[in-house]
């Protein structure tokens, strides 16, 4: 059967009915961008009648969408004119016209996903809602295969069995080689248009940085041999026991578990001997509970959780999880402190020595240059204690020599205790970045050397080196990076 042809559609509808022509016509345009009409799927016909008709176009919605399916019918696309004229479609245009765009968003959003054309998540792709055009072939792809997996009768979505049958669909609909593809799959793609992306960055000396690492992280990072994490796994272990980790009045980790780890990692111990005066072991709970959600706290216990469980029997999942939880946001951390905390992984990950003086300087030239207000070197150095802090919890980097307090250079403090990381200025906006050694506009930044919120610092003299990496660190580093690089776009919402 030949391929309808809008043009011939269009004049037959004007010889029957000219108002419905015009609405078709309008319609349709928008539906296709110019592009033969066999080419359009459900999923388009759906986002354009819940989405582009009633926030876009202009004119009666109902009109139009009505016109629309009698165009579709006309060129034989029977399944496509019913959804115009469908209950569902009705009640999503009145929403918008009753309550608003966010109401209409919102029910045109749980429509589509009752339809099973809109491809899930899968663990080798978050979908971005914001997407290039390699992401956006794959998606439309995906959705396609699933129609007609739905129309062949192979798949029901209404079934209980749906889901892990469209995950299934869609994995191998993006990692099976495609000749359109000449042999690639989608999610190389995919993955490739996401590196790319993340290299480019903003600024000129983040390219520069990021460049060599566009080949390393195109693959998956193996992990290296052996048990890696072993303090994580002690932490998910204790916590695994019947009645799981004690806890203080207070919830902080009973002192004989304290002293017990301490011993056994080398974890420097304030005289309290508490969980508070062991960085690396608050360090640990905090990004296990809070970041990984492998254990939880009931009561005066610290308990595993399903996750925890899943880590503690997968190794392969407990090295993805522990090592881009170096690149994780910490409760508070906002986005210039993350931009540090991966410029200051990239450095390391091939320096072998770098004096936490002349890292922060560096750091702060590279974030300075993407078009964040920094001030000086000191405010780099709180997202930076806190990438020291994770890399020795996880036992990733070597220690490092402490000099005297005489010894030059910044120093260098650890987080605030029982407080969030101090809030940090947002990107410049409107012009070039203030000058990384003067002020940062619209007042002062807080000293990263001063007091921590409720106490004393626990800052530290600038040691020799920040960290030298361990091969396992390495490999833990080029893994956190690889996922933030390839890490869904989305967008955000300003407050």
């Amino acid at each position: 059967m030949p391929a309808p042809d809008v043009a011939a559609l269009l004049t037959e509808l004007e010889r029957s009915d000219p108002d419905v022509a015009d609405d078709a016509r309008i319609a349709v345009e928008w539906l296709t961008g110019g592009e033969p009409l066999e080419t359009i799927t459900q999923l388009d016909v759906c986002e354009f009648l819940w989405y582009t008709l009633p926030l876009k176009v202009t004119g009666d919605h109902g009109d139009i969408a009505r016109a629309l399916g009698r165009l579709l019918r006309l060129g034989g696309m029977d399944r496509y004119a019913a959804l115009c004229a469908s209950p569902a479609t009705s009640q999503i245009l009145r929403t918008y016209d009753r309550e608003g765009e966010d109401a209409g968003t919102a029910a045109y959003q749980r429509a589509l996903g009752a339809t099973g054309v809109l491809p899930p998540d899968v663990p080798e792709l978050l979908w971005s809602s914001i997407m290039g055009p390699e992401e956006l072939g794959a998606h439309l792809a995906c959705s396609a295969a699933l129609e007609l997996a739905i129309v062949s009768g192979e798949l029901e979505p209404a079934a209980t069995t749906w889901k892990a049958q469209a995950e299934a669909l869609t994995r191998r609909w993006l990692t099976a080689p495609r000749s359109e593809l000449g042999g690639d799959n989608w999610l190389n793609r995919v993955h490739g248009e996401r590196l790319n992306r993340w290299v480019l960055g903003r600024g000129a000396a983040r390219r520069e940085l990021a460049q060599p690492f566009e080949v390393r992280l195109h693959a998956p990072i193996p992990a290296p041999e052996g048990s890696h994490f072993a303090a994580l796994r002690w932490l998910l272990e204790m916590a695994a026991r019947p009645g799981g980790v004690p806890l203080t009045q207070r919830h902080n980790i009973a002192r004989a578990i304290v002293v017990e780890g301490a011993a056994r990692f080398g974890w420097e111990m304030a005289p309290t001997r508490s969980e508070n005066g062991v960085t690396a072991l608050r360090t640990l709970r905090r990004v296990a509970e809070h970041e990984m959600e492998a254990v939880r706290r009931t009561g005066r216990r610290l308990l595993i959780t399903p996750a925890g469980e899943r880590l503690l029997d997968d190794p392969a999942a407990l090295w993805q999880a522990a090592s881009s939880s170096l690149l994780t946001p910490a409760a508070g951390e906002r986005e210039m402190e993350m931009s540090v905390r991966e410029v200051g992984l990239m450095l390391l990950t091939d320096a072998r020595e770098l004096p936490c003086g002349s890292l922060a300087e560096r750091v702060t030239e590279v974030v300075v240059g993407e078009g964040w207000r920094t001030a000086t070197p000191a405010d780099v150095l709180r997202p930076l204690a806190e990438l020291r802090n994770r890399l020795e919890a996880f036992d990733l980097c070597l220690p490092a020599a402490e000099p005297p307090s005489a010894a030059g250079g910044p120093p260098f403090p650890g987080p605030a205790t029982g407080g969030a990381p101090s809030s940090s200025p947002g990107p410049a906006t409107g012009g070039a970045p203030s000058s990384a050694s003067g002020p940062a506009t619209g007042g002062a930044s807080s000293s990263a050397s001063g007091p921590a919120t409720g106490g004393a610092s626990e800052a530290l003299s600038c040691g020799a080196t920040l960290a030298t990496l361990t091969p396992a660190g390495r490999a833990a580093a080029l893994t956190a990076l690889r996922g933030q690089a390839l890490r869904p776009r989305q967008y955000v919402t300003l407050t």
